[in-house]
């Protein structure tokens, strides 16, 4: 790799910010919430068309219920080197119906729109990055680009194809948005979703009272003993943020529901917390109640081994020849996918996509003038990968 190959990947780039923010207002003016498998697939389908125009190969692993899985591939012919892959996600938090109530739009320097940050820009950076350097050559190692559809809901059909693909790596950038300060991030918490069902007896609340068993009474109970859990000075929280019950305002809840958010650090607070959720679940304080737990979904930690602190330090040194001087790690207690390859022993950092905020909002933005430099950023990062 010379200082000439650096200057022009980084000058390919810099010509194609309008055609990134095109593509970018074409993928957010689709509606892609992770349980429309139809709109998922059809943001799908405009990166596979881009690979095409491009010249890239790419293909999709099909799902029945949730959106196929994309990948595409930059290799010199029998290469057999381990690749660098480039990782996001299409789906959006949003319903369908949200890009005719406010489409992509850019107004004072940043984009807004449904998943505008979080994480179609990431996405569009990616296939650009691997777009230069099928046109311009250089890169050191093969280039994977995976493109997955249901990171909103924990991933249920993407995590084995992530963890395996973060097997077959050599390193992992997922270009989840890059934090408003600009930083990029090298620590995630990890998250547990639960849902917890209480059962008990229905009666009439006037005539019959004492003949019932009040499932919502115990949830109650339930919650209150659940929050307690919470210990911010290692960095655990339970939440629980939705809850249903009952059969009419003058009967006995029969049934009641809650769902739980646990986040975590250290995977042994993981383990220890869930046995005390299990035991509170199992324990009832309203007698001739019952109820079950179930795990609904999960992400794991993302953990900064020595391995990922030097591909850190190695990104950090291409940002600033990018421009962005001023660029550092930052941990987040939000998940993402980058704790699944993260667990596998791959080298990864989070957060490598243009810079946002606001995301799961109607306020969501990204700010346009990030969108060249954070590629450059990653480009020169992959530029400078030593391949022993």
């Amino acid at each position: 790799m010379t200082a000439t190959t650096e200057t022009r990947i980084t000058a390919w780039l810099a010509e194609r910010k309008e055609a990134m923010v095109d593509l970018l207002r074409e993928v957010v003016d689709i509606d892609s919430g992770s349980y429309d498998k139809a709109g998922v697939d059809a943001v799908g389908a405009r990166f596979e068309r881009f690979f095409e125009e491009q010249g890239i190969s790419s293909w999709r692993e099909h799902h029945e219920v949730y959106g196929d899985a994309i990948h595409a591939l930059v290799a010199e012919p029998g290469s057999n080197e381990k690749p660098i892959l480039l990782m996001g996600h299409r789906d959006t938090v949003f319903p369908k119906g949200e890009v005719s109530r406010r489409p992509f739009s850019i107004e004072g320097g940043r984009a807004y729109g449904p998943g505008v940050a979080d994480m179609k820009a990431g996405l569009v950076m990616n296939v650009f990055v691997a777009a230069a350097f099928r046109a311009l050559g250089g890169a050191p190692c093969p280039i994977h680009v995976l493109i997955t559809s249901d990171e909103e809901i924990a991933s249920p059909s993407s995590r084995p194809i992530i963890e395996r693909e973060g097997r077959a790596s050599r390193a992992v950038y997922n270009s989840e948005p890059g934090r408003p300060s600009g930083n990029v991030t090298t620590g995630r918490k990890g998250g547990v979703f639960m849902r917890f069902d209480v059962y008990g007896k229905a009666a009439h609340s006037g005539g019959n009272f004492t003949s019932g068993i009040s499932a919502i009474g115990e949830l109650a109970h339930k919650i209150v003993q659940i929050h307690a859990l919470t210990d911010l000075a290692k960095g655990i929280t339970l939440n629980v943020g939705l809850v249903s019950g009952g059969q009419s305002v003058n009967t006995t809840a029969p049934h009641a529901e809650g769902q739980i958010d646990l986040r975590y650090i250290d995977p042994a607070d993981r383990a220890r917390t869930l046995d005390a959720i299990r035991k509170i679940i199992d324990t009832p304080t309203v007698q001739g109640t019952t109820a079950k737990l179930e795990i609904k979904g999960e992400f794991l930690p993302v953990v900064q081994t020595p391995e990922a602190k030097a591909i850190f330090e190695a990104y950090q040194a291409a940002a600033r020849d990018a421009g962005l001087t001023k660029l550092d790690g930052e941990f987040s207690g939000g998940c993402a996918d980058s704790g699944f390859t993260a667990s596998v022993g791959t080298p990864t950092i989070c957060g490598v996509g243009p810079v946002g905020g606001n995301a799961h909002t109607v306020e969501e933005y990204l700010e346009i003038d990030s969108i060249v430099p954070r590629a450059q950023a990653l480009a020169l990062a992959i530029l400078r990968t030593s391949v022993d």
